[in-house]
């Protein structure tokens, strides 16, 4: 859904009604996961997909007649490999779409409030009744001390709040069903949770041109780039304009005081011993998930060496990617940047980074 918020934002802002097409639930190959969105204006406008394009027409048609309705409604598409194509899923998976139109002001002003969090990176979760004896698109807003609006029902606003503030921690969608009063392990109303939480880190040390072409990739990815360098020449905003941030400081110093969770990666760029040994270090006493660090089959031993000869051990060392990146044959800082990015999005859902034709099962896991 963050790909639509500024065309969203500025059709709630300037009076334009609307309809949302949010993807619920996937069953099998498909393209894209629970959360994908897609809103068409009343003047014709697209963002967004909901299906890569193979359903984009079934969904745009859906989206105009919520408009003209003024009616939420469910829509599935997809059934078997076979016949999918008549259906318009490709692929041979099944998609559950929630399509709502936002024409209301009440409902405008509470998507309104969740479009300004996410800008503003607070943590936010949109709960919607998705299915069942609700009131079908209600929404609600969890935040993690408050909540706004209401899904029908006081105890079914309660139950929901409980498990979207559990899901904040991880920045997930999931469907959860209740009773029509909140009851657990009931199955009377479906309702679709999404979490918003800040946008994970990548944190690049070495302000070389390869770091610059690795925050590029970096904020195309969705991530919250700060680049850091210990020299004032090299670390610089005009050097790294795609950069959130670029910070001047000793590296395993700026480290050891910024917030680091699972979800940061880190990448080492800086291939110079008296900065990668002590970041290094200070890098494998944090959580984050992903710590590459560049440097040729050389330098890779010796910093190996020197790491070993301070008392880390191996199963720290087995966390570092490095050299960093996939065998692309990268030889630009712009392919490298695609070899790191690469890895990044092998690591963190857990692909093996071969070619698809060496392949066969699924392409879209779960």
């Amino acid at each position: 859904m963050r790909e639509i918020l500024p065309r969203v934002r500025d059709w709630l802002c300037d009076g334009t009604p609307f309809a949302m097409v949010t993807v619920i639930g996937v069953r099998g190959s498909a393209p894209r996961q629970p959360g994908a969105a897609m809103a068409v204006g009343a003047d014709g406008q697209v963002a967004g997909s909901v299906s890569g394009g193979c359903v984009e027409s079934a969904a745009y048609e859906a989206a105009t007649e919520a408009l003209a309705t003024g009616e939420a409604a469910l829509h599935t598409y997809g059934v078997s490999d076979d016949d999918a194509f008549a259906v318009g899923l490709t692929c041979g998976g099944t998609l559950t779409v929630l399509v709502r139109p936002f024409t209301e002001p009440a409902a405008r002003a509470v998507l309104l409030n969740l479009v300004e969090a996410i800008g503003r990176s607070e943590p936010v979760a949109a709960v919607t009744v998705a299915g069942g004896s609700g009131p079908l698109g209600a929404l609600r807003l969890v935040r993690p001390g408050r909540a706004d609006g209401t899904l029908g029902a006081a105890g079914l606003d309660r139950a929901a709040a409980d498990d979207a503030r559990g899901l904040l921690a991880q920045g997930t969608a999931a469907l959860h069903h209740y009773g029509r009063h909140g009851e657990r392990r009931m199955d009377e109303v479906s309702v679709f949770i999404e979490a918003f939480t800040p946008p994970a880190r990548m944190l690049i040390f070495g302000a070389i041109d390869y770091a610059a072409a690795t925050a590029r990739m970096g904020a195309f990815l969705g991530y919250r780039v700060t680049v850091c360098d210990a020299r004032p020449a090299f670390a610089t905003l005009q050097r790294f304009p795609t950069a959130h941030e670029v910070v001047r400081a000793w590296p395993h110093e700026y480290l050891a005081g910024t917030e680091v969770d699972e979800r940061t990666v880190i990448c080492v760029l800086t291939h110079d011993p008296k900065f990668d040994v002590p970041l290094l270090h200070a890098a494998l006493r944090t959580h984050a998930g992903y710590i590459g660090v560049m440097g040729s089959r050389r330098t890779h031993d010796d910093r190996t060496a020197r790491l070993r000869a301070e008392g880390v051990g191996d199963a720290d060392l087995a966390r570092l990617a490095s050299p960093i990146g996939l065998d692309l044959g990268a030889r630009t800082p712009e392919e490298t940047a695609v070899s790191i990015a690469a890895e990044i999005v092998r690591s963190r859902w857990g692909g093996s980074g071969r070619p698809l034709t060496e392949l066969t099962g699924d392409i879209h896991r779960p």
